[in-house]
């Protein structure tokens, strides 16, 4: 069987009908509200356009929200642009020159002041899950470590097994990588795989994250 990048596929789970208070009928659970409901996506890890490099990222109806397409032979190695389906740029990523260890930022469309978000790889001086910090700019610095010390994020995890979970300050999950599968079982490769982003945190910046762990982490550098 021929797989399927697309993702309308079969859903693997299906809820457990409810008992109706009206009567011995089974009836389905009310529907979750669109506000309260994950977002999942499906990123693949390919550029729709010929000699590129990057991302192409569908809804759960197949229908195309970011993408990322980098050319092969560009020079600009430390800017990675983020964008919506008609190729308008939703987030830019940037790596902080003259920095210890590897340390992005995150600016909202094209701007070049005013960062969103620093994002620094984590240093393993011990045994840690640990893969990245995010800390929204304007919170207090991170150590020298490179653990922050106020609100943040913390991503742990396996980004070469494409299983990592995104932490608020609260150790509450906020985004999810996870591997994806068809119906029987049968698992894509490393190059398509799920984001599913809870509700309250931004879903351009959770796929900003995704392509920073592939920066930090993905074939071209040390999987971890």
């Amino acid at each position: 069987m021929t797989k399927r990048v697309h993702p309308n596929l079969p859903v693997l789970e299906s809820p457990k009908p409810m008992l109706s208070t009206s009567g011995d009928r089974c009836s389905p659970p009310p529907p979750t509200p669109p506000e309260t409901a994950p977002v999942t996506l499906t990123v693949w890890r390919k550029s729709l356009l010929f000699n590129c490099n990057g991302f192409t990222v569908f809804d759960s109806k197949g229908n195309l929200v970011f993408r990322v397409d980098e050319y092969a032979k560009s020079g600009n190695k430390g800017e990675i642009v983020l964008m919506d389906a008609a190729g308008s740029p939703l987030l830019t990523i940037r790596r902080k020159k003259l920095s210890l260890g590897e340390h992005w930022q995150i600016y909202d469309g094209e701007e070049l002041a005013n960062p969103l978000f620093s994002v620094r790889k984590h240093v393993k001086f011990i045994q840690s899950k640990s893969l990245a910090h995010v800390i929204p700019c304007g919170s207090p610095p991170a150590t020298a470590s490179g653990s922050d010390t106020g609100a943040g994020f913390e991503i742990e995890g396996s980004y070469a097994q494409r299983c990592c979970l995104v932490y608020d300050e609260k150790r509450r999950v906020v985004a999810e990588i996870r591997r994806k599968e068809l119906a029987g079982g049968v698992a894509f490769g490393l190059d398509v795989f799920r984001l599913v982003v809870q509700p309250g945190f931004d879903v351009a910046v959770a796929m900003a994250l995704v392509i920073l762990l592939d920066e930090m982490f993905g074939a071209k550098s040390s999987p971890i």
